[in-house]
């Protein structure tokens, strides 16, 4: 399979919206349609199921997964020594960003692209997921925690892997990731970022 049919099948993949197929499937109103209108996760947990929002992170974060390994399967190469398995995560993280499927109006991101970094490697995805944490942890936004965690995820992957297509592929993610998160950053500039834990006012 040419590297172009690669990246077209791992954007089909990213293309499919978890959140609203999850939504239909338990039959929730659209997430597009209510809360902050973001197809993801912690928007389908404002629907007030639990089992709904934990369903859309798992199947995002597989789809992103999903495309790495399928591409390894292919090619036989380890994700961090050829072009096809990185690209197919990226495919895929862009898919999730903006699904044909879906008028292109995709989520922000995050699970998928956690999805990929664990199909790059488990190691960047646990380092990535610790920083992630430990920014919640201290300042109780999730928000905070996936805007710094993307360029530690651009960092550890030039750490572990030098400058290969990998590198490059992780850094794209993470700047797009940032950029879908310029509402968030606004708020948090102003202080009117929501805390976990916070009461609705």
């Amino acid at each position: 399979m040419p590297t172009g049919l690669i990246a077209i099948a791992a954007y089909l993949l990213g293309s499919v919206s978890f959140a609203i197929v999850v939504s239909r499937l338990m039959r929730l109103p659209d997430p597009r349609g209510y809360g902050s209108g973001n197809p993801g996760a912690t928007n389908v947990l404002r629907s007030g199921s639990k089992a709904a929002a934990v369903a859309t992170l798992a199947g995002d974060a597989a789809k992103g997964w999903l495309a790495v390994w399928l591409a390894m399967l292919y090619t036989g190469e380890a994700p961090a020594a050829g072009l096809e398995a990185p690209l197919a995560g990226l495919c895929a993280f862009l898919g999730h960003l903006f699904p044909v499927f879906h008028r292109f109006r995709g989520g922000k991101g995050v699970a998928t692209a956690a999805g990929v970094l664990i199909g790059i490697d488990p190691w960047l995805g646990l380092a990535t997921f610790a920083s992630f944490g430990a920014v919640v942890a201290l300042f109780r936004m999730a928000s905070l925690g996936s805007i710094i965690a993307a360029p530690f995820a651009a960092f550890f992957t030039f750490w572990l892997f030098g400058l290969r297509p990998v590198t490059a592929t992780v850094a794209i993610m993470a700047a797009l990731l940032v950029a879908r998160h310029h509402e968030n950053i606004g708020r948090i500039l102003r202080g009117e970022e929501r805390r976990i834990g916070a009461n609705r006012r």
